[in-house]
């Protein structure tokens, strides 16, 4: 395959500029830009479409880099380095190659429930590394996916990519408009005989985490950053559980407390796992 070149911030150029900043023509696109070795071999490990490659034309590629031009059938794009620098975001120094990768569906049958199925909804989450940290964690603690709703900020933001150090491309990441979509596939799996609880987080819940049955099928929600559980989201929980905390901090960035309810939950399946 003939490869590319661009050598100016020509109208391709600023095609792949707006895939870092307009959220709109990303989803338009329906592709995002991805850097990084573990990410961009996670995307190609995990069967991600890679639509073009952006590479370094100014310097030898490294063997890792050689064997993934070599290994994708895909548009192979040689560029400055200083443009491939404004597409990283990087003050100083290009990286070596850049990815354009196919948005996958969101489609909640991207999300497998089992018997032990361990799931997350982020309601409205306002921080892309928000997102990016809930998915490495999630990925790191055995969950089966994330779900996204309402007004929200983009998991495909580079922000929130990066921060998923590649989990990104392990996790199913799905976007729905609101808690109405979750219902609806949450009864379908009912009615199949799988018995998921939806359960909150929030300060003032009904226990501990500690203290509830987190080996059970269920569906953790996670809250805005300012405003927390929606009412509607409160309305549909099954149960609230809270974090213990001392100390002066009045709560946890969301983040952290979707870390702690996750390792909580993976604690108690493998104490069980033992038994």
């Amino acid at each position: 395959m003939a490869v590319q070149r661009i050598t100016t911030r020509n109208a391709r150029f600023q095609q792949f500029q707006t895939l870092l900043t307009n959220r709109t023509k990303r989803g338009r696109a329906r592709e995002f830009l991805v850097q990084g070795v573990r990410p961009i071999t996670m995307a190609v490990e995990h069967g991600w479409t890679v639509r073009s490659l952006l590479y370094d034309a100014s310097r030898p590629l490294s063997r890792w880099a050689e064997e993934l031009v070599r290994g994708i059938t895909t548009e192979r794009i040689a560029m400055a380095p200083d443009l491939l620098a404004e597409l990283s975001e990087k003050a100083e120094g290009a990286p070596e190659v850049l990815a354009v990768v196919e948005m996958e569906p969101d489609e909640l049958s991207r999300i497998r429930v089992d018997e032990d199925f361990l799931g997350l909804v982020f309601d409205r989450p306002t921080q892309p590394g928000n997102i990016g940290s809930i998915v490495r964690s999630a990925d790191a603690f055995g969950a089966r996916g994330l779900i996204v709703t309402g007004h929200a900020a983009d998991p495909y933001d580079p922000k929130a990519v990066r921060a998923t150090t590649g989990s990104f491309f392990a996790l199913p990441v799905v976007r729905t408009p609101s808690h109405r979509e979750v219902g609806a596939w949450l009864d379908a799996e009912r009615d199949r005989g799988r018995p998921v609880l939806v359960v909150g987080t929030d300060e003032d819940g009904e226990c501990d985490a500690s203290e509830f049955d987190l080996t059970q099928p269920v569906l953790l929600l996670i809250g805005n950053e300012t405003a927390g559980l929606s009412s509607a989201w409160r309305d549909r929980c099954d149960h609230i559980i809270s974090i213990p905390m001392t100390g002066s901090a009045s709560s946890l960035n969301a983040s952290n407390a979707a870390s702690i309810v996750l390792y909580e939950a993976r604690r108690q399946r493998l104490a069980q796992a033992r038994r």
